[in-house]
């Protein structure tokens, strides 16, 4: 049987007004066998659910988690080396004030805030 004839026979299985039967019937005059030898469901069922499969997905879970660490962490040192320059430059300064956008007379302005006064 040839490749298309096989191709339009699965095309027309799909369909719901088809008979299944006559596609089966003539795939077996043409010679096809649909018989597995011993063991054969066994041997899928270990092939899936081998334990080598669990751990590559593992290692490929690491992997994929390392990266995307990477970059956030690089994005967010990045943000706060620009953060701390920003404030360098508009402060003059690098104090824990300055970082914190506090400065004399903001501190009152908190304390009145803080206290209702």
């Amino acid at each position: 049987m040839k490749p298309i004839r096989v191709k339009e026979l699965i095309i027309e299985s799909l369909s719901a007004e088809k008979d299944t039967s006559a596609i089966m019937n003539e795939l077996e005059e043409s010679g096809v066998n649909y018989s597995f030898g011993n063991g054969f469901h066994d041997k899928v069922i270990d092939k899936i659910y081998s334990a080598s499969l669990t751990v590559r997905r593992e290692v490929e879970l690491v992997r994929s988690m390392n990266t995307v660490f990477y970059r956030i962490a690089l994005t967010g040192a990045a943000a706060i080396i620009i953060m701390l320059i920003s404030i360098f430059l508009t402060e003059g300064s690098l104090s824990i004030n300055s970082v914190f956008g506090l400065s004399d007379s903001y501190n009152e302005s908190i304390v009145c805030m803080l206290t209702g006064n």
